[in-house]
């Protein structure tokens, strides 16, 4: 009981700074819209998020991994005692963990190289000005997660060429999500409010595949999964209705995501090539990085242009 608590105080925490970016958009664009969309946004919105994207993706990828077991199976698989459905999912760890770290890692490796940001550490701006080594620094990774994996199983080198491909997928769709929130935004856009919804909805659709990957990092339970990841779109929705105004004194907070983000990547594909973690060490290390940052906000506020000297 102790170790579903902490696991799902983790998984909650994890889902809610990486829609901190997800909150911003959705506040952004909802300002632009009329009061009947926002409450359709607030209502149906939230059961589409937690209870269709968020239910249903983390069965989807355990399905994709096991594609001996039926469907069925992999949606009973939590409520049953079958031992042979136990062991193809144990069986089939190794590749949700390398898959789901190989995507992670990039999108940590992306932030850092490409993507303009507040600034906390010297190094962060150093690593910008870097950016044109990003597609080295990659493709360099990818060789070096084949070549170990094909030593270990080749069905695992699969997994990290199909983790890091979806994230290559997904990164594009993101960076024409940022054009399109300017435009709507700024009013240049000529989509009707409804329009803007389904905008919403997909994008946040998007935004819940880094958050439900990201759980496999602390446990491989589909229920423990649903139940922290509920809860933390649960408080992301909350945060958006009255808290963004709040949120965006915390200026580094994107920052502690992409850490987490990174750190629980390499663990995922440190675990796959035989590194024994501990339950809580995925837990513990997002709420440090959390609370590490939440300081750095506190102490930077208003000064965001500083880095420490580091």
């Amino acid at each position: 009981m102790i170790e579903a608590i902490i696991t799902i105080l983790g998984l909650c925490v994890f889902e809610v700074i990486c829609s901190i970016d997800n909150a911003v958009v959705n506040a952004n664009v909802l300002k632009t819209i009329g009061k009947k969309q926002r409450k359709f946004f607030f209502t149906w919105g939230l059961f589409i998020a937690v209870f269709l994207v968020r239910g249903l993706l983390p069965f989807i990828i355990v399905w994709l991994a096991n594609s001996s077991l039926g469907i069925q199976e992999i949606f009973m698989a939590p409520f049953t005692n079958d031992q042979i459905v136990a062991e193809s999912l144990e069986k089939s760890k190794p590749i949700l963990l390398l898959a789901g770290g190989s995507y992670l890692f990039l999108i940590f490796l992306s932030w850092l190289f490409l993507e303009e940001k507040k600034y906390v550490l010297k190094l962060e701006r150093f690593i910008y000005r870097q950016s044109v080594w990003f597609y080295a620094w990659a493709s360099l990774y990818t060789t070096a997660i084949v070549y170990f994996s094909i030593k270990v199983d080749p069905v695992l080198a699969l997994a990290a060429t199909i983790g890091i491909s979806f994230f290559f997928i997904t990164d594009g769709f993101k960076q024409n999500a940022e054009k399109t929130e300017k435009e709507l935004v700024s009013g240049k856009s000529n989509l009707s409010d409804w329009s803007k919804i389904l905008y919403l909805e997909v994008l946040d659709a998007s935004f819940s595949i880094d958050g439900v990957i990201g759980a496999f990092a602390f446990t491989t339970s589909v229920v423990l999964i649903l139940i922290g990841n509920g809860i933390g779109a649960i408080l992301i929705r909350e945060l958006t209705i009255k808290g963004m105004d709040k949120i965006s004194n915390y200026a580094f907070l994107k920052n502690g995501a992409m850490y987490s983000i990174g750190f629980l990547g390499g663990m995922m594909v440190f675990e796959t090539f035989g590194l024994e973690v501990p339950f809580f060490l995925a837990p513990m290390i997002t709420f440090l990085i959390l609370g590490i940052f939440l300081y750095l906000s506190k102490r930077f506020r208003g000064r965001e242009d500083e880095v420490l000297k580091i």
